[in-house]
């Protein structure tokens, strides 16, 4: 039974994504251009948002930084904007989907805590998207239609080794998708968490250990779209890997730790 209305059409639907510079946002906005909808990308890096416009005609691009609260409020009136007619008439699809792709990560055990990095993967991963969602959630109301997408990350399950500072914002970001489900669903709006393994990014590269079942953005790209249209309120991949996951996370404390040691090495 699906949780949330399906979108297997995005023809004509107006999209943003913040975050799409590179990696997973970026892949997802270029299976949704391909798809017909109306893209808008944005991003800190201004020629990468530049050259995904040069390639995909009809896009937009709207250069952002996810930390800056004024400076999202502002980016999503233009964004909005595009949604309008001319004499300012909300079309009946409005705002399709905000999807807030915006990452950091660093690597960091306990022995190396470093504060200011755990203060930068907060504002980045986790109060980037209360930005995004403060910015586009009274538009969405008003529309009684629309979702609102998070990526978070398996490693928001549970505690993983090297995850101090990554960790806790993904588990914050599945928190907060849940709760926003259960506010807006009978509202009409739909909501989705989206918790990839490993994905070929510029955030994974800096991995020093081998990264199991690891897939490339394009792949992710399209286990999200499949999500969309299955209606699907977390969307998880590749399964192989996260399936196994899952099921580590229901083990007991003891059991659970025990098993992380033994395959991390720990």
């Amino acid at each position: 039974m699906p949780l949330n209305p399906r979108i297997d059409d995005w023809s004509g639907r107006l999209c943003w994504l913040l975050g799409a510079s590179t990696g997973i946002g970026r892949a997802t906005a270029s299976a949704l251009h391909a798809r017909g909808a109306t893209v808008v990308v944005s991003a800190r890096n201004a020629q990468a948002l530049a050259d995904f416009v040069a390639v995909h005609p009809g896009s937009h691009a709207v250069v952002v930084d996810a930390s800056d609260r004024a400076a999202v409020a502002a980016a999503a009136a233009q964004v909005l904007a595009l949604g309008m007619d001319p004499h300012g008439a909300k079309p009946p699809a409005g705002l399709a989907l905000a999807m807030y792709c915006a990452g950091h990560y660093k690597a960091m055990r306990a022995t190396d805590f470093d504060l200011a990095e755990m203060l930068k993967h907060q504002q980045v991963n986790y109060v980037g998207a209360l930005h995004l969602i403060d910015a586009v959630l009274p538009t969405l109301l008003r529309q009684g239609s629309g979702h609102l997408s998070l990526v978070s990350s398996v490693a928001g399950y549970r505690g993983l080794p090297h995850s101090l500072a990554y960790g806790p914002t993904k588990a914050a970001l599945i928190n907060l998708a849940q709760t926003l489900y259960l506010d807006l669903s009978e509202r009409g709006i739909g909501v989705s968490v989206i918790n990839p393994g490993f994905v070929e990014t510029p955030l994974t590269a800096g991995n020093e250990f081998k990264m199991p079942a690891l897939i490339t953005p394009e792949v992710a790209a399209r286990h999200i779209l499949a999500g969309g249209a299955g209606g699907d309120f977390e969307i998880h991949f590749p399964k192989r890997f996260t399936r196994w996951l899952k099921a580590l996370s229901h083990l007991s404390d003891a059991l659970y730790f025990k098993a992380v040691r033994r395959a991390t090495g720990l």
